[in-house]
């Protein structure tokens, strides 16, 4: 007998990625040309995800999933051991997956998920709500963590054979395009970022960066809001997601702005990156710049000096969004937004 076409057979063949794939089966965007080749390929292959219909059909269980930027990343790892301790006592079995931060591998995750008939996934999205979509569309629970996908600009929705292919395997037409409506486990980012400005203020800082790296969009906007008006913005400046990305943008921004004298940092990552360069650029901490990092991480009390940081609880953060992906059989899961704490040590002194 021969072997059944999978959704990444189907990627090859037409040469785009598992996520177009997804997308175009899904009833997603995807260009003429990429959605022509896609619905070519299946045909040729005969693809059929029919482990996907049975479980539209019967709502079979088909285990968790969990999706993190970076597992190397002391938070991720703290909410990963959240969701697979509350997984454990329930018997559920847990699929993770690293997304690197990147977009397009996140979506070809997703699809690979789909595949495997993975019904229930907690995710700290990459991706904008467009590449949430074909999980949305093949039933999928998802609760996110941490924060939440983009909301992407209302795209071309495709033509009536990606209908007809679904109608073919038993799967229920695409609904159109519509905004997420995904519940969410959260830290306050807004009341930590507050308070950690407001501190800062009563020690004299008046001119505050902020450090932020993918996904810091609402930690930058309360940053914003926090200041005040007027905004210097060339005071708030991002990485790409890696540790060498973060070491530049700190460096880059102590020696364009030496008139700075505090730095918010949105993650530990970006924390550890202003430690680093502050080191390397001769800044004395707290002495010449304050430093406030968002996570408490075990290495942030063996600092010289111990930093200061905004603790948000990472652990019991992944347990509350393993419990709502659970209970979303029963009930419809609400989002929770979880409290944050300043804890106050020595890197951050008054403005000299």
């Amino acid at each position: 007998m021969s072997k059944r076409a999978t959704i990444k057979d189907v990627a090859e063949a037409a040469g785009v990625g598992v996520a177009t794939v997804s997308r175009v089966l899904s009833g997603g965007s995807a260009s003429a040309a990429a959605r022509e080749r896609v619905l070519a390929a299946a045909a040729q292959l005969d693809y059929r995800p029919s482990a996907l219909g049975r479980n539209l059909r019967q709502r079979r269980t088909g285990g968790m999933g969990l999706l993190v930027p970076d597992l190397t990343d002391t938070f991720y790892g703290q909410l990963a051991e959240g969701v697979l301790a509350c997984a454990r006592s329930a018997g559920e079995p847990v699929v993770l997956g690293s997304t690197g931060g990147d977009p397009e591998q996140e979506a070809d995750l997703i699809g690979m998920l789909i595949e495997q008939s993975v019904d229930r996934l907690i995710a700290v999205p990459s991706g904008d709500a467009e590449t949430w979509t074909p999980a949305m569309r093949a039933g999928m629970t998802v609760i996110f963590a941490d924060r939440l996908p983009a909301q992407a600009s209302p795209d071309d929705t495709g033509p009536s054979a990606v209908g007809d292919l679904m109608a073919l395997d038993g799967l229920p037409p695409a609904p159109p395009a519509r905004p997420l409506d995904v519940p969410a486990v959260v830290a306050d980012d807004r009341a930590g970022i507050r308070t950690a400005v407001r501190y800062l203020r009563g020690l004299g800082h008046r001119r505050i960066a902020f450090l932020g790296g993918p996904g810091h969009d609402g930690r930058a906007d309360a940053f914003r809001a926090a200041v005040g008006e007027p905004v210097d913005e060339e005071l708030i400046v991002f990485g790409t997601g890696s540790r060498d990305s973060a070491y530049a943008a700190a460096s880059g921004l102590f020696q364009s702005r030496p008139d700075l004298s505090a730095v918010v940092a949105g993650g530990n990552v970006l924390g550890e990156a202003a430690v680093l360069a502050a080191r390397e650029l001769d800044l004395r901490v707290p002495k010449d710049v304050s430093l406030v990092m968002y996570d408490d991480v075990p290495w942030a009390e063996l600092c010289s000096p111990p930093l200061t940081v905004i603790a948000q609880p990472g652990r019991d953060m992944g347990y509350r969004a393993a419990e709502l992906v659970l209970r979303a059989g029963t009930r419809k899961a609400r989002s929770v937004v979880l409290p944050t704490e300043l804890i106050i040590r020595g890197s951050c002194g008054p403005r000299r």
